[in-house]
């Protein structure tokens, strides 16, 4: 069931908040041995469940009432395991919740489980976490896509009808094309990153995702807000399921000619033609523009997302918390630890970062990056002033085969291509699924004016609406 349609069965008396919790469960039970999308179970889901019951008789309004969520787990959860995917936090327990996983509760939402991710939020598949990779349900050979594969896959499952992840440089748009959902990363600073381990701060975003446009929207609603715990929060009101009721007609796309020449898959091609055709029947024009940057973009994003990494994963040293792997003295202490803490992947990207920012390099790299962002954030604008959205594929190509990428890291780089830009400028992108190369899903993504992230929506539902979504659905395991 979607989420919408769970709450109206809770709030008619159809149903009840633990009966579908209970359903919840049973799904993860069967398909949890083969997909893999879960570090671990919420202990207290039924208790939640039977608690949300409780506030229900009590007449609160509570607009995700006993809707079954996973949530990444980089996302601090109060008493629950927080692992970022990652021997050196496997025995985290957070002493309070984020934001996020505040306001889900308050609207009645129960948590069932923390899903499985790319190690710190590092990778393109989920086959870097240090708890075993997760497996695409469209096609078990094949990954989900990543950081957020193992919340794209429970909800591409039907195990949960809503998921967050984080969107670093496409983590949350990218699985939800791979898994054939729907992905959303909003404005930077309109979903409060308030208890979200840090990857690379100035990037990092929470997103959600779903398997349709009412629950996406509905779920974007309730965490989204300013949180004044959040110095990058914005004041902006969330109206996303109120766009819902606005008209695409009229509404102008950018198609950006850069993103066609990126060596982009037969499905991928027939699935922005296809939304093409079917917006243009709601009354919306295409315009082609150009963003001269963009085949800068990668290279900037890593150099930055590194510096940010070096940076931020420096508080892992043995010492305050943490794996603590004892030797002869502190220095030692402090190198096994984060040797054997953290993988390849991590080590890699500190690596890059602490020479990007050294001494005699600092400009060479870090600095031009810097300039490089604000020339792409100013290629992005100049577009703007010609169409309200922009139109890219989400990825190049559906869920590429385990194993594929791992040994050539640049290449594994290479499936953010179309995603990093958005993270750079700090502007809202969704994913949308528009096709299926074969059995596999693909998807196209929408981009929009910074704080313009109901836009997206509006046009996103037209295509949903006049595809009676046709491409959105539970994975055919």
């Amino acid at each position: 069931m979607l989420a919408q349609e769970i709450v109206k069965s809770i709030q008619s008396g159809q149903g009840s908040p633990r009966e579908v919790v209970e359903a919840s469960l049973k799904r993860i039970e069967q398909l949890e041995s083969q997909i893999h999308a879960l570090i671990r179970l919420n202990p207290q889901a039924l208790h939640e469940a039977k608690a949300v019951e409780q506030r229900l008789a009590k007449g609160e309004n509570l607009p995700l009432a006993g809707v079954p969520i996973v949530i990444k787990d980089n996302i601090c959860t109060q008493g629950l395991q927080t692992t970022c995917g990652s021997k050196m936090l496997a025995s985290f327990v957070p002493p309070y919740n984020a934001t996020v996983v505040e306001k889900l509760r308050q609207a009645g939402a129960v948590l069932v489980a923390k899903a499985n991710m790319d190690e710190f939020a590092m990778g393109s598949s989920t086959e870097y976490s240090a708890f075993g990779p997760t497996r695409n349900p469209w096609d078990l050979e094949r990954v989900p896509g990543g950081t957020s594969g193992g919340s794209a896959a429970a909800v591409a499952a039907g195990m949960v009808p809503l998921a967050l992840g984080t969107d670093t440089g496409g983590s949350v748009r990218q699985p939800a094309a791979l898994c054939g959902i729907y992905g959303f990363k909003p404005t930077y600073g309109r979903i409060s990153r308030y208890g979200v381990v840090a990857t690379a701060s100035s990037l990092d975003q929470v997103g959600t995702m779903a398997r349709s446009l009412e629950d996406l929207a509905l779920l974007s609603d309730v965490v989204s807000g300013y949180d004044p715990r959040d110095s990058t929060s914005l004041e902006a009101e969330p109206r996303f399921v109120a766009a819902l009721q606005a008209s695409a007609k009229g509404l102008t796309i950018g198609i950006v000619k850069e993103a066609l020449a990126m060596g982009n898959s037969p499905g991928v091609l027939e699935a922005l033609e296809r939304f093409r055709t079917v917006m243009e029947a709601q009354g919306v024009r295409f315009v082609e523009v150009s963003l001269p940057t963009l085949d800068y973009a990668l290279a900037a994003y890593y150099i930055v997302n590194t510096a940010e990494i070096s940076s931020n994963l420096a508080r892992y040293d043995g010492t305050l918390y943490g794996l603590r792997v004892p030797a002869e003295d502190s220095i030692a202490t402090m190198r096994q630890s984060r040797e054997q803490g953290f993988g390849p992947e991590v080590q890699r990207r500190i690596l890059m970062g602490t020479f990007v920012l050294s001494s005699g390099y600092y400009q060479a790299y870090y600095g031009k990056a810097l300039r490089a962002r604000a020339k792409i954030k100013a290629d992005l604008d100049a577009a703007f002033a010609r169409a309200d959205l922009l139109l890219t594929p989400t990825s190049p190509s559906p869920a590429f085969r385990f194993g594929e990428k791992t040994a050539d890291p640049l290449s594994m780089y290479l499936a953010d291509i179309d995603t990093v830009a958005v993270n750079l400028a700090g502007v809202p992108a969704m994913s949308i699924p528009a096709g299926f190369e074969g059995h596999l899903p693909v998807g196209v993504q929408l981009i929009g004016k910074p704080l313009h992230d109901e836009q997206i929506f509006v046009a996103a539902y037209a295509f949903e609406q006049a595809t009676e979504r046709a491409f959105a659905r539970v994975a055919s395991l």
